[in-house]
């Protein structure tokens, strides 16, 4: 049996990266997964590898019309919406002098409204069915400050600050809203070029678990807040950071 048998998920970004890992995560545990994306051609090839388990659609985290008809096509599909994960997002590095209103604004929109939508989409439904399960994922930037990340770092605070205010009114209603703080996690989002000088063999070598994380340790904490084994938690931060929130670390010092 798989901890999430039954379950109907919508995932977005679900086309590579963290999203991808999560589509894959929650067929083995036995979920159906109807996921979006802006990369169609990657898209339907995860779908086609996952065969009837999984759906595709394309999703554009911040238009409304997309939302409502990914959630219409998973309610025609499948009756209901068990969880959501709200994983679509970008990241730029732009430093703030140099940073354009159009650069903030994408970041935002799809980081933060996107996120924004979701819950908004899926809530009629899940408060019908008096139950569900939305996890929005959010960053270690969503609790410190990051060089060159202002619009990502406001982004993924303002997703943190979502999450609390989404779990105090949708808990009477059986639904749990928690956020996920990834810390480093190859992904192809670490290809960019402004990560060219980033020597990801050293880069997280002062962290408690010193080591860069996988998409897939990532999906696993989504599977579990997907599921009922997490039914008492609400309104909280899940870390997968590798300890990287810890605190600052003393070159030298416990050598």
């Amino acid at each position: 049996m798989g901890r999430l048998d039954g379950k109907i998920a919508i995932v977005t970004g679900g086309a590579r990266g963290q999203g991808e890992a999560e589509v894959r995560e929650f067929v083995d545990q036995g979920a159906q997964v109807v996921f979006g994306d802006v990369l169609d051609e990657r898209g339907e090839k995860v779908a086609a590898d996952l065969g009837g388990a999984a759906t595709y659609q394309h999703l554009d985290v911040a238009s409304e019309a997309d939302w409502d008809a990914i959630v219409a096509t998973t309610i025609e599909q499948h009756g209901r919406i068990d969880v959501l994960v709200n994983n679509a997002g970008i990241l730029r590095v732009r430093m703030l002098e140099g940073h354009t209103l159009d650069d903030y604004m994408e970041i935002i929109n799809i980081n933060q409204v996107g996120c924004f939508l979701g819950m908004r989409a899926v809530t009629p439904q899940m408060k019908q069915q008096r139950g569900g399960s939305i996890i929005n994922t959010s960053s270690t930037s969503g609790f410190v400050g990051t060089l060159g990340l202002v619009a990502y770092t406001a982004s993924k605070f303002a997703v943190r600050g979502m999450t609390k205010v989404a779990a105090m009114e949708l808990g009477h209603f059986g639904i749990r809203v928690n956020s996920v703080h990834p810390g480093g996690i190859a992904t192809e989002m670490l290809g960019q070029p402004e990560f060219a000088n980033l020597d990801q063999s050293n880069a997280y070598n002062g962290q408690p678990i010193p080591r860069i994380g996988t998409p897939e340790e990532v999906a696993k904490m989504m599977v579990f807040l997907a599921s009922d084994d997490s039914s008492f938690s609400t309104g909280s931060e899940f870390m997968i950071d590798g300890g990287y929130l810890t605190g600052p670390t003393i070159p030298g010092l416990g050598d």
